[in-house]
């Protein structure tokens, strides 16, 4: 058994293909993220990766769709996608495949 903190992961990824990982994936990417309330991502999208979140705290929008604590969202590759946080929130994502250089800016 180990004990970890997702504090030492960036951003809270802690499984895929990149660097500190729990488990060096090409396939899967998970992350477990934590955002206050009004936090705002930058519009994106990706052209081959599909992100799974579930809200599971709290609510964000997802563009202009409300996603509700034990509510998921799944965004499939070349869908615009801005993120704002409605309530203090934390979300479990999945991305498929691990793809670090697959997110770009609008």
């Amino acid at each position: 058994m180990k004990k970890i903190k997702l504090s030492d992961f960036f951003r809270g990824w802690f499984v895929g293909d990149f660097e500190p990982t729990l488990f060096k994936s090409k396939d899967i990417e998970i992350a477990v993220q934590a955002y206050e309330k009004n936090h705002i991502e930058p519009e994106h999208f990706h052209k081959i990766a599909t992100e799974i979140t579930i809200m599971v705290k709290g609510n964000a929008y997802f563009n202009d769709q409300l996603v509700c604590e034990d509510e998921g969202i799944i965004i499939f590759p070349g869908e615009i996608n801005i993120f704002k946080a409605a309530t203090d929130c934390k979300t479990l994502v999945v991305k498929f495949p691990s793809a670090s250089k697959d997110k770009y800016l609008i």
